[in-house]
């Protein structure tokens, strides 16, 4: 799937179970999924707080995810990006944003071989061929391949709205429409129409515009002048 190779064999069907997700291994509590007992293990700690941070009280797996967690608090961020100079506080996190300038994309989707930089994003992509949507909705039962996208579902009946323009306050529920609301008090036109090249502040005004090119917008005026 992959070429990756291995010293043992055990290893090598542990890896396996990275690309199929057969036989993983899952939370009772949280319905996590590992790919191996001594990682669910490991997980069962965040459960029992066996490691919790003094700080803030969330509770880790292990001392080593502690400690990492501990340098959030004193904002120490020892690695440092060598092309753009950004900084993180583990080593992982910087191999992950080193990805983003070099392009690598080491892993692989072995049913359509669409390549993904990180491993959480081939595990998520997965479900696109399997179908499996993990993360259910408590009031309206709506399921969903991603936690994030079951959070912003959620806000829909709870009314959350977190995003908040520091200019005006206006809130909103997702941070897609914050940064859509903020060309309001800029100016700032990002999206540009291929047939004219007028510009608009957001994507839905260009495809209302866009109607004029297409004739849509020349019908359906036709039809409210005739009353259909």
């Amino acid at each position: 799937m992959c070429d990756k190779r291995f010293t043992q064999k055990c290893s090598l069907n542990t890896h396996r179970r990275r690309h199929t997700e057969d036989n993983w291994y899952s939370c009772i509590q949280c319905e996590k999924r590992f790919r191996s007992w001594n990682y669910l293990m490991s997980h069962m700690n965040v459960h029992s707080s066996k490691y919790p941070c003094t700080e803030c009280g969330k509770c880790f797996q292990d001392n080593n995810a502690l400690m990492r967690h501990k340098l959030s608090h004193s904002g120490e961020k020892p690695f440092e990006c060598s092309v753009c100079g950004k900084r993180f506080t583990v080593s992982s996190d910087l191999a992950k944003h080193s990805r983003k300038h070099s392009g690598e994309k080491p892993y692989k989707c072995h049913v359509c071989h669409k390549a993904f930089s990180q491993s959480g994003h081939i595990n998520t992509h997965m479900r696109v061929h399997t179908g499996e949507k993990p993360f259910e909705c408590s009031v309206c039962g709506k399921r969903f391949t991603m936690s994030s996208i079951l959070a912003k579902h959620s806000r829909i009946h709870s009314g959350e709205k977190p995003y908040k323009c520091h200019v005006c306050h206006k809130a909103f529920s997702r941070y897609g429409h914050i940064n859509a609301h903020m060309t309001v008090h800029t100016g700032e036109k990002l999206f540009e129409c291929n047939v004219c090249g007028r510009r608009s502040a957001t994507s839905s005004n260009l495809a209302m515009h866009s109607r004029i090119h297409s004739g849509e917008k020349t019908l359906q005026m036709s039809r409210v002048s005739q009353g259909i």
